[in-house]
């Protein structure tokens, strides 16, 4: 269920998930992968309370309120609201989650995975996407070649 490559690919083979804390400044970090996403033929829903539309298209407050409905999301929340953003997926009954900016299991509130693993919901804890994608810069394609040298890269 946990970081594994596989589900990470199969996560990748989505051509259509909500990205949650897409931020809409241009030079964010988040901003910069929704825009990656879309440049690579994604359909990324932008998912922000803040925001009405960024880039011309609709962001809705929260996952519960995308239409039409998606399976997947990418979570880029500060920390202090991941468990509620991951909660929020869990009754949008959602199969699949990446969480951005944690590094692993250990940082999702145990009683929140229990109830992930019951609703069979795949997450994928930590990893940087950019380390996923096809063709991707130089810098990020070394963040993996490292993470995979120092056995933190998924199996």
């Amino acid at each position: 269920m946990i970081n594994t490559y596989h589900h990470i690919q199969e996560f990748l083979k989505l051509k259509r998930f909500a990205m949650i804390g897409v931020s809409r400044n241009a030079k964010s970090f988040s901003h910069g992968l929704y825009r990656e996403f879309l440049d690579r033929g994604y359909e990324v829903v932008p998912v922000n309370p803040h925001i009405p539309i960024l880039e011309g298209q609709r962001c809705f407050p929260s996952i519960q309120a995308v239409f039409p409905e998606v399976t997947a999301a990418m979570l880029l929340t500060n920390k202090s609201s991941t468990q509620e953003a991951l909660l929020d997926c869990v009754e949008a009954e959602l199969v699949s989650v990446w969480i951005y900016g944690i590094s692993g299991e250990r940082e999702i509130e145990p009683s929140i995975l229990r109830l992930c693993e019951s609703r069979n919901m795949q997450i994928i804890a930590g990893y940087c996407p950019y380390m996923f994608l096809h063709d991707a810069a130089f810098f990020h394609r070394w963040h993996g070649t490292i993470a995979k040298f120092v056995g933190k890269y998924p199996s």
